[in-house]
């Protein structure tokens, strides 16, 4: 049985490929390469989350509202983002 990991994303349960190989599979073909660079490259103390992020951009992640967000806040609309003072990160209020 393949190696998985589930995550929470936009408030459903999303399983995602546990393994560089089914990492590596799961991704479009023109992404592969970069992958595998920043993969072999990543040192013992980053890996984990190398293969997270790359994880998150396979197909079983994709969100269309994200994308929506994405551009939205590209396009320099940052209605319902708020500056927590705490922490001077940038959140999305809703």
């Amino acid at each position: 049985m393949a190696k998985t990991f589930t995550t929470t994303i936009g408030g459903r349960s999303v399983e995602l490929p546990g393994t560089i190989h089914a990492i590596r599979e799961a991704l479009p073909v023109q992404q592969r390469a970069e992958f595998e660079r920043e993969a072999e490259q990543a040192g013992a103390d980053e890996i984990s989350g190398v293969l997270a992020r790359w994880a998150l951009r396979t197909p079983q992640a994709y969100d269309p509202g994200e994308e929506a967000l994405i551009e939205r806040l590209k396009a320099g609309d940052l209605s319902g983002v708020r500056l927590d003072d705490a922490s001077d990160e940038y959140r999305s209020a809703g």
